[in-house]
């Protein structure tokens, strides 16, 4: 982290037309070093989240799965993913431990939370 903050010159200043931006460790390290979804199960998802190909979703959906994305991208625990209107609620029975929130209709986005990283993503219906 210090080779890049000396790299980027931490505390130099940025120009952006008449204001002064200042760039902090914390920017720095947010934009930098995000935590990444470690891994999918659904491979049109994984190619929307990577490439934003919508292949392999359905492109009605395309805006709110890259709301969904962005934020599973960062959370630490299924609790960031409780924003209004997202319906976030654990699995029950066999698939306890997964977390869903939705998309629309009956789709669902599903993923599992270990050690703070986001796991085993997938694009379903599953009603």
């Amino acid at each position: 982290m210090a080779d890049l903050a000396d790299d980027l010159e931490l505390h130099s200043t940025i120009l952006n037309d008449k204001f002064h931006v200042r760039l902090s460790c914390v920017t720095i390290y947010v934009t930098l070093c995000a935590v990444p979804i470690k891994g999918f199960r659904h491979k049109g998802l994984e190619r929307f989240f990577s490439t934003g190909t919508k292949a392999g979703i359905q492109p009605k959906h395309a805006d709110r799965l890259r709301l969904i994305l962005g934020r599973l991208n960062v959370a630490t625990g299924p609790g960031d993913m409780n924003l209004p209107g997202l319906g976030l609620h654990e699995l029950q029975g066999a698939r306890a431990g997964t977390w869903a929130v939705k998309v629309s209709g009956n789709w669902r986005v599903t993923f599992v939370v270990a050690d703070k990283d986001v796991d085993r993503v997938d694009y379903e219906d599953y009603h």
